[in-house]
């Protein structure tokens, strides 16, 4: 229950003090998929998992699914988690284009999302689907 009411608080813009972590957020250009990026330690309102660096993403529809990953454990699914705050941010991943965050490797496309882990782990958020490896 930790995760979802911190990943609420994820979704939004963090104000953060000078030298304190912040997240990275980004939106594909259907507004149905968008990610945070939790830094190594967290920030001041959430700590990852396993002490970071975390991916998390959601997908909006056919139904709100998270998916959360960090750099050393594989993805863990969570189906309607509750909080559904996901994808109306200004910062958008283009399709076809690619993101460096930290350890992890996201590409958009029109059919959706991919994301690889230093770990060998995956995600794939698609409307007609959701994998994890």
């Amino acid at each position: 229950m930790r995760l979802i009411f911190a990943f609420a608080a994820l979704l939004c813009v963090i104000a953060a003090p000078a030298g304190a972590q912040t997240t990275t957020e980004f939106t594909l250009p259907s507004g149905n998929i968008g990610c945070t990026y939790v830094p190594a330690g967290g920030t001041e309102v959430y700590e990852p998992r396993d002490g970071g660096p975390e991916l998390i993403c959601s997908r909006v529809a056919p139904t709100y699914v998270t998916v959360s990953m960090t750099a050393s454990s594989a993805p863990i699914r969570y189906d309607n988690p509750g909080e559904q705050g996901c994808c109306g941010l200004d910062t958008i991943l283009q399709y076809g284009q690619s993101l460096q965050l930290g350890p992890f490797f996201c590409s958009s496309s029109k059919t959706g999302l991919s994301c690889t882990g230093p770990n060998g782990h995956w995600l794939k958020m698609r409307r007609a689907g959701i994998e994890v490896h």
